[in-house]
């Protein structure tokens, strides 16, 4: 019997060569963006090479073809360098598409005005939440973050009420892809003891974070949902610990709830029942 002929692989061409290392520098490019975006105040071609491992030399050329496009910018005096403009834009049309930043701002406004306490918008990115809008309150003491940072999910108030609304294999699929890191003592890292405080979050309808991303802190959010039911996103109140006791969150809870569920209405959402 006569033998088969071995399989022949397609040569590659020197376009496919092309294609292939293309691809390969816009996925570097897109990890250098990403890398500056969590950075604040910019960062050193050096820094910011080991951070999105790469070689320096590499770093250096992308940065370069990002910069004439005017994705990043590099200071004349540190060398540093950071977002530019029209990454912005980028992320301003993402924001604008959805279109619920400005619809949920006045909400977030009056929630600010009637607790007292700083007011923020987050949204869920992987395994963390994103904030993308804040009202600051009047208060000396008060949690100030930057627009576009990200803490995890498990170990944030908003997170939490995220993940709470989220059906169970998406929710899964969120907590499996990274373990759940403390980032104080009382942040949750046992899966079970999480799972059972979400079960009671989506029964009371908002969730708090007590000292859990960082001490002295504490938050109540509640999760915005869209037509189907899914989770767009949440709102929350945060402040020192001092102030948010936990008699004030038990009246904060359901106002923060209450907020959210206008803004759902608004935007022409559904809020499953919690039954």
């Amino acid at each position: 019997m006569p033998r088969p002929l071995p399989l022949q692989r397609p040569a590659r061409t020197a376009s496919t060569e092309s294609s292939a290392g293309g691809v390969q520098s816009l996925t570097r490019g897109l990890r250098l963006l990403e890398t500056l975006a969590e950075a604040e105040g910019g960062l050193s071609l050096t820094v910011l090479a080991a951070r999105a491992e790469l070689a320096p030399s590499t770093a250096h050329r992308l940065l370069n073809t990002l910069a004439d496009q005017g994705f990043v910018d590099q200071d004349a005096t540190s060398g540093h360098w950071s977002i530019g403009l029209k990454t912005y834009r980028v992320g301003a049309a993402f924001l604008s598409a959805r279109d619920f930043v400005g619809e949920s701002h006045p909400h977030l406004k009056r929630l600010m005005e009637a607790s007292g306490e700083t007011a923020n918008l987050s949204i869920l990115d992987g395994s963390h939440v994103c904030f993308i809008a804040q009202v600051q309150c009047h208060e000396v003491m008060r949690m100030l973050v930057r627009l576009g940072s990200r803490i995890p999910a498990h170990a944030s108030g908003s997170g939490k009420a995220i993940l709470a609304a989220l059906s169970p294999e998406k929710r899964r699929a969120v907590l499996g892809a990274t373990p759940l890191e403390p980032l104080t003592v009382k942040t949750i890292v046992d899966p079970k003891a999480l799972e059972r405080q979400l079960e009671t979050i989506r029964k009371r309808g908002y969730s708090y974070d007590d000292e859990e991303n960082a001490l002295g802190l504490r938050c109540v959010a509640a999760a915005i949902h869209e037509e189907h039911g899914e989770p767009l996103g949440a709102i929350s109140l945060a402040g020192p610990i001092a102030r948010l006791t936990d008699e004030r969150i038990a009246k904060l809870g359901p106002l923060v709830a209450q907020t959210a569920r206008e803004i759902t209405e608004r935007l022409g959402g559904v809020i499953p029942d919690a039954a």
